[in-house]
């Protein structure tokens, strides 16, 4: 693969299954170069092995489908190539979509109602004068903003506490009315004078006749929640009178980690909580009562007493009575992670539960019973991404190691594929299978990863990859990353150290207050293993990469093995001490995983030893990063330069702290080549030779 078969990688979402289960619908999103954005549209894949899946829309950005109960509707979220992404209904049948919102900043989520005649959605509603609601008004000519919490800002988002996520409850017009008309002439007059009465602020908008329009030409939406911090996770009671999410609206919220579910009446009326008797201080991911009525399952994580040790802690499943009781934990948190589940939970059956669960490098798919019963559905060498069942129907979603993302139907404990959306990919990029491996780190402990080997006899120059996180994983998945440099001729070695998700809380809480120890010692020893067992690598072409945490362990790593001929510093953790005030997370972050005393954080800085490095090094970042703000790869970049070694700094405007995942198009290819060019002047190879003299771009 190369870096420009990106608009090749097809990613298809969770199924909509039809409540007859005769069908599923998917969205499938690629990059574009063109559009330099993200462009896909719905698909409807039937089960019935002699029909083929077709393109059901034609929008710019269709994302997040999902039918309505009684099978007559599908609901959407639509962006346009300037727009926010906005609620739309269309006949499942087929038909021309209506759009039901003008959310400002865009609808993030939704969910049916019971009787399929309303919809709950969130959407970031920002504060008056703020992001655009007062005309000729722009984001540098805003008040002023007055901080005083420590939760204020989050990667990705910007400022969090002045567009607070609300949810809204929207009527589903019939599909079969005759379509409202745009207002004119007189009516268009009557409307302003409407909307002036209404609200004297609206004066500075008097004469946006267009956004008049469009909000006469849509149904009314009500807000249900008014605090102003996040409310997500929403979904409807089983009989409709309430709408279940999660929200941190306890006491002293700011200090602490902690989530919890509430509800609110349809009709409104301030949220209450639904608190389990006997729960600890929690952070929840995902809240549903089941299809019975009688049951709360909800997923969460243990926070200790402080309410702020998340170290590598797992999420398990939690049921609950509805009508409230001790919870019950369902799965079990020392060796199952079913955070894959965080956006939302998939009913199946009166009262289970389908969840993903991370489990060595692949994710699973499991259905959990309310009485604790459980089996496992899916799994092997793959990465489930989502399923949902109906009508004796189960469809499930997976990505492996020649797919980046497919349907199946699961049959008789079998997968049979139902797409071939990456059929275009393998059929113009070589699509090279990992090699699955374990070797045993310096104190015996068993490290497991990939190698990814490009064809060839060899001997091939090497990368170790190290992964984000930390508590996180590669998987047996296909990989753009590793496809992208095997094919330029490196081999590609990604291991699993401890501190990794997916093999046991202890195995990731390991690293707790002890970064850059084990988990060093697991991917230098995952290193010397393969470099043991296979002769085409060669031992003396080495290079070290990573990103964000990745970025943390390249840096520590190159300040005590000096082995590596250069290094790649992507979005790195690199100063403990300067990033508890820059981060969105750093307030809590570095203190639970390095400790918060001075000479801890010293013990375990890449910056305290950055005097050591000799290993020439491309520091990589990005200008929005507000997870590892750009300020940790400029004092890196500047301590390198100081001291002699050859750096460069590579900044990329516009993105944040997952432009390697879902930066612009441009911006991902860029970043390829500049990783090529930088391999190719220490690394060269017969595929990527480049010029030796060459620099990464200014």
């Amino acid at each position: 693969m190369k870096p420009e078969h990106l608009p090749l990688l097809k990613s298809v979402s969770a199924p909509a299954v039809h409540p007859d289960g005769s069908r599923a619908v998917v969205s499938v999103i690629r990059p574009d170069f063109d559009a330099d954005t993200y462009v896909g549209q719905l698909w409807t894949v039937p089960l019935d092995p002699e029909k083929l899946p077709r393109r059901l829309t034609r929008g710019f950005r269709d994302t997040a489908p999902a039918f309505s109960p009684d099978g007559l509707v599908l609901a959407f979220l639509r962006a346009t190539a300037d727009g926010k992404p906005q609620l739309h209904v269309v006949e499942a049948a087929g038909g021309e979509p209506q759009v039901l919102t003008n959310a400002k900043l865009g609808v993030s989520s939704f969910a049916w109602s019971p009787d399929s005649h309303s919809i709950v959605f969130g959407a970031r509603t920002p504060d008056d004068g703020r992001y655009g609601t007062l005309d000729g008004v722009s984001a540098g000519a805003e008040d002023a903003r007055l901080i005083t919490d420590y939760k204020y800002r989050m990667n990705g988002v910007g400022y969090t506490a002045d567009k607070a996520l609300q949810l809204y409850i929207v009527d589903v017009p019939e599909l079969d009315d005759e379509p409202r008309v745009a207002p004119a002439g007189r009516a268009l007059n009557a409307l302003k004078l409407s909307a002036l009465k209404a609200d004297a602020r609206s004066a500075a908008a008097e004469d946006d006749a267009d956004a008049l329009v469009a909000d006469a030409l849509l149904p009314s939406a009500r807000q249900l929640t008014f605090a102003a911090t996040d409310h997500s996770g929403e979904s409807f009671s089983t009989d409709g009178e309430f709408v279940y999410f999660v929200a941190s609206l306890h006491e002293g919220s700011d200090l602490d980690l902690a989530s919890g579910v509430y509800r609110v009446a349809v009709s409104g009326g301030e949220p209450e909580p639904v608190k389990a008797a006997n729960a600890g201080r929690q952070t929840v991911a995902a809240a549903r009562q089941s299809r019975n009525g009688k049951w709360l399952f909800f997923t969460a994580q243990e926070l200790g007493e402080s309410g702020q040790d998340f170290v590598a802690r797992n999420t398990a499943l939690y049921v609950m009575p509805a009508d409230g009781g001790d919870a019950t934990v369902l799965s079990d948190v020392e060796t199952m992670d079913v955070s894959g589940t965080a956006a939302g939970l998939e009913l199946r059956g009166p009262d289970s539960v389908l969840l993903l669960n991370n489990a060595q490098g692949t994710v699973e798919l499991l259905e959990f019973g309310a009485t604790g019963n459980h089996s496992l559905l899916v799994h092997g060498d793959r990465v489930v991404t989502g399923a949902a069942s109906a009508g004796g129907s189960m469809f499930v979603s997976f990505a492996d190691a020649a797919t980046a993302g497919d349907l199946a139907a699961l049959e008789d404990g079998q997968l049979r594929l139902l797409t071939d959306f990456s059929a275009e990919l393998r059929l113009q990029a070589e699509i090279i299978e990992p090699q699955e491996l374990t070797f045993d780190s310096a104190d015996g402990y068993p490290v497991h990863g990939w190698l990814v080997l490009p064809p060839g006899k060899g001997p091939h120059p090497v990368l170790l990859n190290i992964h984000g996180g930390p508590f996180s994983q590669y998987t047996a998945a296909l990989f753009d990353e590793a496809q992208v440099y095997a094919d330029a001729g490196y081999a590609v070695l990604m291991c699993n150290p401890r501190g990794s998700s997916g093999y046991g809380q202890a195995h990731g809480r390991s690293i707790k207050e002890k970064m850059g120890t084990v988990d060093m010692q697991d991917v230098l020893s995952f290193l010397d293993g393969a470099l043991a067992k296979f002769q085409e690598l060669d031992g003396g072409a080495l290079g070290i990469m990573g990103g964000s945490y990745g970025g943390y362990l390249t840096a520590w790593t190159i300040s005590q093995d000096h082995r590596f001929k250069a290094a790649i510093v992507e979005r790195g953790f690199l100063d403990p001490v300067s990033f508890i005030g820059s981060s969105d997370i750093g307030w809590f972050f570095g203190g639970e995983y390095t400790g918060s005393s001075a000479e801890q954080m010293a013990a375990q800085s890449p910056m305290a030893t950055v005097r050591n490095v000799r290993t020439p090094s491309l520091v990589i970042h990005s200008e929005e990063d507000l997870r590892c703000p750009v300020e940790q790869g400029q004092r890196y970049f500047t301590a390198l330069k100081q001291q002699g070694v050859d750096a460069a700094f590579l900044v990329f405007p516009g993105e944040n702290h997952e432009l390697s995942r879902s930066g612009t198009p441009h911006h991902r290819k860029q970043r390829f080549e500049e990783i090529l060019r930088w391999w190719a002047r220490y690394l060269p190879t017969k595929a990527n030779p480049g010029d030796p003299g060459g620099a990464p771009i200014n």
